[in-house]
């Protein structure tokens, strides 16, 4: 693996650890106890219990780190400059339905500005990291936008539920998280979707950005009600004219 910092090896460590519980409940699906936490949420004792598996891991190493999470909430400790910033599962409804495409995300956040992160999808085994000004890598390979110039060339993936006709191919693959990622290794051309929480695209922000792509501008400030266009520079002011005001 190449130079990464401290606080990047750790997120990397409780990611691998929590997957295997992750794992062994996938596996387990039908047997896993399910409950409703708002219209279109839903949340699982696999939730639960990987969050507490990389809180854990993360309070042990940073006693003091302040931190935003999906289940726990937002928890101010004494160092406010530093906070990490973890989804257990982002895909929860692909999960339930025993879809392999969700991930564990982690980002680490100081003075308002995200500097690392990691994607893990245990499933496919596959990795997503970066740090700032070290570069996005995937499965320790670099990894870099899509180069693609002209739009109608491309594939663009959202979450959201569009009500309008938009001249661009996309997909929904229900996982916020990996869709970002998707775009930093140039699976993907772009990525737009409303409502988002702060703990969905946190580390694919630092993703995009690391993977010489560009994002609209996010007020990390808020963890609610987020709205991101995401792809590369070469591509962005058609993509935003596509989306029309979006």
């Amino acid at each position: 693996m190449n130079s990464i910092s401290p606080n990047l090896n750790i997120m990397i460590k409780a990611s691998e650890q929590a997957s295997k519980v992750l794992i062994r409940d996938f596996g387990e699906i039908e047997k896993l106890q399910v409950s409703k936490k708002g219209p279109n949420d839903f949340v699982t004792n696999a939730d639960l219990k990987t969050e507490k598996i990389i809180l854990d891991i993360l309070r042990k190493a940073k006693p003091n780190y302040s931190i935003i999470s999906e289940e726990n909430g937002i928890e101010i400790n004494k160092d406010k400059r530093n906070t990490w910033i973890v989804d257990p599962i982002d895909g929860t409804v692909n999960f339930l339905h025993g879809i392999p495409h969700f991930a564990i995300s982690i980002a680490y956040m100081t003075e308002g500005e995200i500097v690392s992160g990691i994607t893990f999808d245990p499933i496919k085994n596959e990795i997503f990291y970066a740090e700032k000004n070290n570069g996005a890598f995937f499965n320790n390979q670099r990894i870099r936008v899509s180069k693609k110039n002209n739009i109608n060339d491309c594939l663009f993936v959202t979450g959201d539920n569009i009500n309008k006709e938009i001249d661009i191919p996309f997909r929904k693959s229900g996982c916020a998280a990996l869709d970002l990622a998707y775009v930093a290794a140039g699976r993907y051309d772009g990525y737009f979707q409303h409502g988002l929480s702060l703990w969905d695209i946190a580390a694919g922000i630092i993703l995009v950005k690391e993977a010489g792509g560009i994002t609209n501008e996010i007020n990390l400030s808020n963890t609610e009600n987020l709205n991101v266009i995401a792809s590369s520079e070469n591509i962005s002011t058609k993509l935003n004219e596509k989306l029309n005001n979006f």
